[in-house]
């Protein structure tokens, strides 16, 4: 196996049916993944399936609600059963409220730490088994420079992509005695559905992002599909509880 080669690996990506999450399935079937899409859209799912499938990919699709502990556990289960392993998880769901913090009420808290850090404990953990079984495995979550960087309007998400890292490290502790490695990356400003609303709602945010970004571009989903395999691959079998910034050196731009 070369340092890139992903054939005969299995990978689940939560909310891998658009954005960074379909960025990062493309990278890695490109680079011989098994790619299982995890939401609870399946039409979004089916169009993505459709992409990844008319360029050769193989793909499928595995019903998931992240803010259950048992689908998580369930969905993760079904794809090790069914393809006899589960090697790659990326923990990609995500979401936002945008208020200021006098405003937020407990549920839009509970809503986005739900979504964006505790699932991804939750679907480490269903993971963990499977990946042991099997001698080692990746986990790669995803993070923000929001994990770095703090923000008026989307306090819950600030802190749940704060807290993704920290817990990705001490993951990483924990199960390196697996040989499973434990990453975040950081995106900066990508343009997806997510981030077309915060444009929308947050005034001036385009022309800002643009003034700060060396790249002088916004990201694109595509930007992560080579992160993605790295991550994977055999390549990084030494890096565990790192955090990789892909943010057009937006997080080093004084």
């Amino acid at each position: 196996m070369t340092a890139f080669d992903l054939s005969n690996r299995v990978a689940l990506i939560t909310g891998g049916n658009g954005g960074i999450g379909l960025g990062m399935a493309k990278g890695l079937a490109a680079a011989g993944a098994t790619v299982v899409i995890a939401g609870r859209n399946k039409a979004k799912a089916d169009a993505a399936l459709a992409e990844l499938k008319a360029a050769g990919a193989q793909a499928t699709f595995v019903e998931i609600d992240v803010l259950e502990e048992t689908s998580c556990h369930q969905a993760i289960d079904q794809v090790a059963q069914k393809f006899g392993r589960l090697d790659i998880l990326i923990n990609n769901a995500g979401t936002s409220v945008r208020k200021p913090p006098e405003q937020l009420t407990a549920a839009d808290w509970h809503l986005v730490m739900n979504t964006n850090l505790t699932s991804a404990f939750m679907c480490s953990q269903a993971a963990y088994p499977h990946m042991k079984k099997s001698g080692g495995g990746k986990i790669i979550n995803i993070g923000s420079m929001m994990s770095t960087f703090a923000s008026s309007y989307a306090a819950p998400y600030a802190s749940s992509k704060g807290a993704i890292v920290q817990m990705a490290k001490s993951l990483a502790i924990a199960w390196a005695k697996d040989n499973i490695q434990v990453n975040t990356i950081l995106p900066g400003w990508i343009n997806t559905e997510l981030t077309k609303k915060a444009r929308e709602q947050v005034e001036g945010l385009h022309d800002r992002v643009l003034a700060r970004t060396p790249a002088q571009r916004w990201g694109e989903p595509g930007d992560f599909a080579g992160v993605a395999v790295f991550l994977a691959a055999p390549a990084s079998d030494f890096i565990t509880g790192a955090a990789i910034a892909v943010d057009g050196g937006y997080s080093v731009q004084a």
